[in-house]
């Protein structure tokens, strides 16, 4: 748990091209829970920056990064919750 010393740091990020998925990690009382933020990164002048605003063209690469998040998460979950009350059981 982070700290008001200490920053919380993603579990994993991965990158295709400008679009980037951040993974975080959350301990619940259901178990380990993950948590995607998707960007696009982008050149300011001399710095970066990021939004979540895509346009028409950065959608195929969103629904990739999204799929490979997917992926990651369910590859290297410690506890596979299923059936909570905030999640369909499908």
């Amino acid at each position: 748990m982070a700290t008001a010393n200490t920053t919380k740091r993603p579990v994993h990020e991965v990158r295709l091209g400008r679009i980037k998925a951040t993974i975080w990690e959350n301990e619940t009382q259901q178990g380990t829970r993950h948590n995607v933020s998707i960007t696009r990164i982008y050149k300011d002048g001399n710095s970066w920056k990021d939004s979540t605003s895509f346009g028409r063209d950065d959608l195929p690469l969103v629904t990739k990064i999204a799929d490979i998040a997917h992926t990651w998460i369910y590859a290297n979950a410690s506890v596979q919750v299923s059936g909570g009350d905030d999640e369909p059981n499908f």
